[in-house]
């Protein structure tokens, strides 16, 4: 089964992500950047910082 297949099958029980990021000191939802926002955001790397 594929990823897509998984997903429309449990579409029924999936809900809607708010997701947030760190901007100039403080916490938005990405939904409510504008475009050029939204592309720079898509364009990062994601990390784990080890201790």
């Amino acid at each position: 089964m594929s990823k897509n297949e998984a997903l429309n099958l449990h579409s029924d029980k999936r809900q809607k992500c708010t997701v947030y990021t760190r901007v100039m000191g403080y916490h938005r939802p990405v939904e409510s950047f504008n475009v050029g926002k939204t592309g720079e955001h898509k364009q990062r790397r994601q990390f784990t910082e080890s201790c």
